[in-house]
């Protein structure tokens, strides 16, 4: 079995043997508020959460004018382009994002999906880089990001092995962490395939987490059990919130529930060795027939 090299992201290292880089996937869950977003990093803060993450593109860049145009009633006009860009911050919003997060003390990273939105957020100089899984397959999109020198997380669903063998291989295995990945709002737990996590690191020899979108919190905490070290969920203040992603996203008690269940898991797992524990000493001392 081959090495697993951990990454080391902001002040944490993620990979095995290291505490389970949590993400709260903020996402447009904030729906083009900032003071929402806030709440939001308060809440993965209170929850225990390593990072937040958001989205960015230029919308007139990754959608076509015809998608654009689309009818679409929603809170910021009639079709889908004022949606789209009423769900989008600008370099303003994220440098105040930026200095909220570090004054709190918490990551914050976003995946990009064009060169301009790249260029956007190196330009706050984030701990990593996050690349979704539509993005996979867009491999100059994955040249760019290496010119920043950062770490980068990257999500695999809708993607067979083969694909992302390729996306590694264009990325090269420095510095990254594969978050396995099914990109169905919600997912079936039928087609989770957690074991997933370790086919793809002893595939790659990479840090591999989990980026769910299932209703319910166990199966995350199970990808943990199997060897996850990082994971990531929606986070949503109220799931009952406008918005696409908000049904399949966790609300603060849930947050708190997986959390602390992460944790216990990850002290539960211990290091392997086989031995007594002083705690036992006095129970064989009670139990055990010497002969």
């Amino acid at each position: 079995m081959n090495t697993v090299r951990p990454v080391k992201i902001g002040k944490k290292t993620v990979g095995p043997g290291n505490p389970t880089y949590v993400i709260a996937e903020i996402g447009i869950n904030h729906n083009g508020s900032l003071d929402t977003a806030k709440k939001l990093i308060d809440v993965a803060i209170d929850t225990g959460c390593d990072a937040v993450k958001f989205q960015k593109r230029d919308v007139d860049v990754v959608y076509s004018k015809d998608e654009l145009a689309r009818p679409r009633e929603n809170p910021f006009g009639a079709t889908n382009g004022d949606l789209k860009r009423g769900l989008e911050f600008g370099e303003k919003d994220y440098a105040e994002i930026d200095r909220y997060c570090k004054a709190k003390g918490i990551d914050w990273f976003a995946s990009c999906w064009d060169e301009g939105s790249v260029d956007l957020i190196a330009r706050l100089d984030p701990v990593c880089f996050k690349i979704a899984s539509a993005s996979l397959t867009d491999d100059s999109l994955l040249r760019y990001h290496r010119k920043f020198n950062k770490p980068l997380i990257v999500s695999t669903g809708m993607s067979d092995m083969d694909m992302i063998a390729h996306a590694v291989e264009t990325l090269g295995s420095e510095d990254l962490v594969l978050l396995h990945c099914t990109s169905t709002y919600p997912s079936d737990p039928k087609e989770l395939n957690l074991r997933a996590i370790k086919a793809l690191a002893d595939r790659f020899s990479v840090p591999v987490g989990y980026s769910g979108h299932e209703v319910g919190l166990q199966t995350t905490v199970v990808a943990v059990a199997l060897g996850a070290c990082a994971i990531e969920r929606h986070i949503t203040l109220d799931r009952s919130m406008w918005g696409s992603d908000q049904s399949s996203s966790v609300e603060p008690q849930g947050w708190q529930r997986m959390v602390r269940d992460v944790r216990t898991v990850e002290t539960a797992l211990g290091d392997g060795v086989v031995r007594i524990y002083d705690s036992e000493r006095p129970i064989i001392e009670k139990l055990r027939r010497v002969s």
